[in-house]
């Protein structure tokens, strides 16, 4: 097992020791047991979910010059010499 250092509200203290207590388990397998389960209440995407994603983003954004992914770093240099004259 790998040691976990986590800081809890008080409210929450006060939920899991009932919990354990009521399991008669210690806390650390209160928050086990319930950590195991959170994976599957929300799946994580699998590859072809974050391929879609990621080419739907694409083109999705105006940032006003065509040219943007070429010149980037001249535009940022444009925005910084802009802000330091403000």
């Amino acid at each position: 097992m790998v040691r976990t250092q986590l800081q809890l509200t008080e409210t929450l203290a006060r939920k899991l020791r009932r919990m354990a207590k009521r399991d008669k388990v210690s806390m650390a397998e209160v928050m086990r047991r319930v950590l195991e389960t959170a994976p599957e209440a929300e799946p994580l995407p699998d590859r072809e979910e974050l391929k879609r994603r990621a080419l739907s983003a694409i083109g999705c954004a105006d940032f006003g010059a065509p040219d943007i992914a070429r010149r980037h770093d001249e535009y940022w240099a444009e925005d910084l010499a802009d802000e330091h004259l403000r």
